[in-house]
Order: C-alpha cells, then sequence, then structure tokens
C-alpha cells in the first residue's frame, strides 16, 4: 500500500509545498520506497511509494505525456493488462505499473470506467489544462481515504487521517465505491475557485437491494474463491499468508500454495520469482491460534513463522496501534495489537505483501451470532451492513496494521467479482444455527482441502484466537488505569459519542491526544455490539441487552462447537 496526498484549490505554492511534504511525511510509512510529488498554482499531489509491481518503474506521480494529466494512487489494478487491450487510443506508456491503465480508462470513458476495473484503490487525477480533478475510491474501501477542507476553502484527501488532522477544519472518510469531482478556477480568466462537491455512488450491486433466491454451486463457489486468491498473487516481490488457524486465513493460505509456484503476471509462463510461500501466525503462549496454523502451514508446505508476544509487549504497543490504525473500536484496537506486531516481524524478513483472511465472516455470516438471525431475510440483510461498514473496522485494521510497517495487506474474500457471487445465492444456504456450524457452505466447498481439524474448527476472532488472557489482561489493565468517576463522567469528558466501558474509555483518551477534532471522533462508529454484531442485529437476542463486550467469547454456541456434514 502506498500514501497519497493531494490538496485541491491552492495558494502560495511555495508555502503549499513545505506543506504537502510535511503531510506526506506523516505517512511514509505507508510507502517507504520512494516520494514523489507534482505541484502547479492549483493543486499538489505527493505519494509515499511501496514498490509491489514494476519496482523499478513505477514511481508516482505518473502523467500522461500527451494530455497532460497527472495521477497519484493507492492500490492495485489486477486486470491491468487485460485493460490496456481494451483501449482505442495510442497511448504514450511509461511504465509496466498496474496503475497507469487509469490515466487513459478515465481520457476515453470517464468515470464509468470504475465499474470495469478489477481491484482495490484509492485514486486522485489531476488535468492541470483544465483545473478537473476526479477522485475516487474502491467498492468496499479496502484502501483507506479521508478528505477535508481548511478554512479557507481548500479541499485536502489523504490515506490517513494524521496527515489532515493539523490543517482541516472539516474531515470525513471518503465513502467507499464512490468517485468525487471537482474544479479548481483559473487566475488567468479572472475566475475566483470553484469546487463541485459532489460524492457520486459508482458501485452499486444488486445484493445490496434485494434477496437473493438462487440455489448456491459448491463448485462454483470454490471456483470463484480460488480465481480471486489467484489474481492477487500479481506482485513483483516476496510475498507471504496470514494464518490464524481458522478456517478464512487457512484457506486463502492453501490456496496461494496452489498457485504460487508460478508467475501470474506471466500467465503462469514463468517460474515464481519467489520460489517458497512464506506464512506467518501470532499468539500468547497459550495461543490456540498458534497450533492449528501450525496445522495449516505443515499441511501446504509453507516456509512458517511464528511469532509469541506477551502481554505487557501488547500493552507497550496500545499507543502506537492507536495512532497507526486511527479508530478507537474496542474490538479493532484489540485485533490490531498482535497484527501491528506480526507486521514488524513479516517486514523485517524482507515480505512486502501479504495475503489474509478479512471479509469472510460478512459474507457468510460467520460471526456467532449470526447463529440467533431469525430468519434469511434478516440474515442476509446483516451480512450487507457489515459489508457496508468493513471500511471502519476490518478493512481499516487489516489495511493500516500492516502498512504501519510498509506491508501491503490483501483480502480475497472482498474481491468485486467474488462479492459478485458469494452474495447472489440463496441466504437460506449460508444460515447456521440447530446444528449446522456458522461458514458451512464455504467449508463444504472445499471439503478435503485442509484437515478437518481446520476446516471444521469454530469461528475464533483474532482477538480470542491469539490467546484469551489478551482480552482479559487488556481489561484489568484499563481497571488500574481508569477510576469509577471517570467512567461516571465520561460524557463530560467525551460528549461525542461517549465510551460505556473502562476499555473504551482508555483507547478513547489515547485517541484524542493524536486526533482530538470532532470530526476525527466522528469517522469511529459506536454502538451497542456483541460478537461485532450492528446494532440492528443486536436486537435479536434479550440476553445482549446490558451487555458491552463485542468479544466473540460473549455468546454461548461459542462453547458448543458444531459440526453438521
Amino acid at each position: 500500500m502506498c500514501g497519497i496526498i493531494g490538496i485541491f484549490g491552492t495558494k502560495g505554492q511555495e508555502a503549499r509545498r513545505s506543506q504537502a511534504l510535511k503531510m506526506a511525511s506523516t505517512i511514509r510509512h505507508r510507502g517507504p520506497d520512494w516520494s514523489g510529488i507534482y505541484s502547479d498554482d492549483y493543486c499538489l499531489l505527493a505519494h509515499e511509494r511501496l514498490s509491489i509491481v514494476d519496482v523499478e518503474h513505477g514511481a508516482q506521480p505518473l502523467y500522461d505525456t500527451v494530455k497532460g494529466r497527472v495521477l497519484i494512487a493507492n492500490g492495485e489494478i489486477y486486470d491491468h493488462q487485460q485493460l490496456r487491450t481494451t483501449l482505442k487510443k495510442e497511448h504514450q506508456w511509461q511504465t509496466n505499473s498496474d496503475c497507469e491503465v487509469l490515466l487513459y480508462l478515465y481520457e476515453e470513458q470517464g468515470p464509468e470506467f470504475l465499474s470495469k476495473i478489477d481491484g482495490i484503490f484509492a485514486f486522485c487525477i489531476y488535468d492541470p489544462t483544465t483545473k478537473e480533478y476526479f477522485i475516487a475510491r474502491d467498492h468496499i474501501g479496502i484502501v483507506p481515504l479521508y478528505i477535508g477542507w481548511d478554512q479557507a476553502g481548500v479541499m485536502y484527501v489523504a490515506s490517513e487521517m494524521k496527515a489532515l488532522e493539523p490543517y482541516c477544519e472539516k474531515l470525513q472518510e471518503f465513502p467507499p465505491g464512490h468517485y468525487y469531482v471537482g474544479y479548481v478556477g483559473s487566475q488567468k480568466e479572472g475566475k475566483k475557485e470553484v469546487v463541485k462537491k459532489e460524492f457520486v455512488k459508482w458501485y452499486k450491486p444488486e445484493w445490496a437491494t434485494t434477496i437473493p433466491t438462487a440455489p448456491v454451486s459448491l463448485p462454483q463457489l470454490r471456483l470463484e474463491l480460488e480465481t480471486a486468491v489467484k489474481k492477487q498473487l500479481m506482485c513483483d516481490v516476496p510475498y507471504g499468508v496470514l494464518i490464524s488457524g481458522g478456517l478464512d486465513s487457512s484457506l486463502i493460505a492453501a490456496i496461494a500454495a496452489k498457485f504460487s509456484r508460478r508467475r501470474i503476471e506471466s500467465g503462469d509462463k514463468e517460474e515464481a520469482w519467489w520460489p517458497r510461500l512464506h506464512s506467518f501466525s501470532i499468539g500468547l503462549e497459550e495461543s490456540p491460534d498458534i497450533k492449528f496454523a501450525r496445522q495449516v502451514a505443515e499441511h501446504i508446505g509453507s516456509v512458517h513463522h511464528e511469532l509469541k508476544f506477551t502481554v505487557q509487549e501488547g500493552i507497550d504497543a496500545l499507543r502506537d496501534v492507536i495512532y497507526h490504525i486511527e479508530t478507537y473500536d474496542v474490538t479493532s484496537i484489540r485485533a490490531s495489537t498482535p497484527m501491528y506486531l506480526m507486521a514488524r516481524k513479516i517486514k523485517s524478513l524482507g515480505i512486502k505483501m501479504v495475503l489474509s483472511g478479512e471479509g469472510a465472516d460478512e459474507v457468510f455470516g460467520g460471526y456467532l451470532y449470526f447463529h440467533m438471525a431469525p430468519d434469511a431475510k434478516e440474515f442476509h440483510e446483516e451480512t450487507v451492513r457489515k459489508l457496508q461498514k468493513l471500511s471502519k473496522y476490518d478493512c481499516l485494521r487489516a489495511n493500516k496494521s500492516m502498512a504501519a510497517w510498509g506491508v501491503e495487506a490483501r483480502v480475497p474474500f472482498l474481491d468485486k467479482d467474488f462479492l459478485e457471487y458469494a452474495m447472489s445465492f440463496d441466504p437460506k444456504d449460508k444460515m447456521c444455527g440447530q446444528g449446522k456450524i456458522e461458514k458451512g457452505v464455504l467449508r463444504k466447498a472445499f471439503e478435503g482441502f485442509l484437515p478437518d481439524q481446520v476446516l471444521w474448527r469454530q469461528k475464533e476472532q483474532f482477538s480470542d484466537g491469539v490467546g484469551y488472557s489478551w482480552i482479559d489482561s487488556l481489561k484489568a489493565y484499563a481497571e488500574k488505569k481508569i477510576s469509577d468517576e471517570m467512567i461516571v463522567k465520561a460524557a463530560e469528558r467525551f460528549p461525542i459519542q461517549p465510551p460505556a466501558t473502562k476499555e473504551a474509555y482508555l483507547y478513547r483518551s489515547i485517541f484524542e491526544e493524536f486526533f482530538p477534532s470532532k470530526d476525527a471522533a466522528l469517522t469511529v462508529e459506536v454502538g451497542p455490539s456483541i460478537a461485532c454484531s450492528t446494532p440492528t442485529a443486536y436486537r435479536w437476542s434479550k440476553a445482549f441487552q446490558g451487555m458491552a463486550d463485542p468479544s466473540g467469547r460473549a455468546v454461548a454456541v461459542h462453547k458448543e462447537a458444531v459440526r453438521k456434514i
């Protein structure tokens, strides 16, 4: 993952350039390999590069040398080679970068091209001739992006909120699946700066508004996931897989191992540049994840790396974690901390990209509270609600925890094409409870692909699976740091979304040190949740009332592993 900065409507180029460079330095962890900047009297674009594809020639900004347009991008365009063949005009290509094609797609097709590309992205295109700019974000928000405005009305975008907080009077998350178009007026023409503030939704999947009724095809489901993983192996640098020992990450790792010996960019014609697949797991000494991850690694033949951390090491990292992931959400911080520690180890071994299993629980209703779904309609609608909020939770965690150390995380379960199929069949086929294990349809589609004890292992949230004493220790630490009186007066200290528990209060206090603005606080969604449920699903069970811990252990079914083959 790279880091991008955009400033639109600038005055005083020299001062703004210094400001842009300072902003870019705050997100350099995202792109430690190179820095680039473009500036004119109206726009500055800065890029911090993590080189993954076309390492030697893909530095940004990228330029259309004929039309003059400028591009900065963060993400991956998996079908860039095929997209080049669809262009109608001849273009003067500067690199083999996957992102360069965005310049020419926009020229030939306008905003409509967004629905045709296969990838994850946040990018800006600026035309210095017309003073037009175009900003877009991927379908689910896998790649982070924020937008803000200062007192003078100058508009900013940045990969992380920390770059905007010191300068913006107003800021917000750039909504996933949207683009933003605008125009900065020309001084030469005697016009005042004009910005057309307009978010346009480009990602409108049918599954978000309808209840599908088509029966599932297990062979098709398997094929779609294997296809998603294979194309996301597009990489010119060493890569690895994260294995928690649960179903989701284990499937992704096993599929990656299946295709890892051939180079994807060559159409499988060349041997892989990096011949051995490396896998990574993390946990406390007693972690159940460590044990199961080891079994998976042995099964797929990866070079496996285990990282055991202590509770104290995790607590010591909390401030850094909150600074990097930019949230005070309790579940996210619990899970991000071991992931942040693991990312440092991964980086030390020269790995620059990893595949992870985020998204499966949202797509297939894998969280344990889904056992309580009253019917298929409610089940499906909850999966939609979860997917539409992932940019604030698991996508945020996976991306920023890894990017803190210059590692890119890819999440095949959220691949746009895979979602199109996995969300298009009858939710009755996904439902659990009454003797059926969660994500049963996914498990059946891959029978024989993993050891049974992994394939049929019941759901463990990552923050639980790294070791049950982790969450208990965080609660105990918060109990010592936060007094009862502080909780009583929480609404006075934090009038916006006051914390309900001591642990939440602790995280909110740290967050405010780095991000003191009201708008920053509002980028985090809060509400009643058990086992990662939305506030809507929270009402499925009266037993949830009065409970405030989002851990999966709060759901009784956690203690009663079930299996139905």
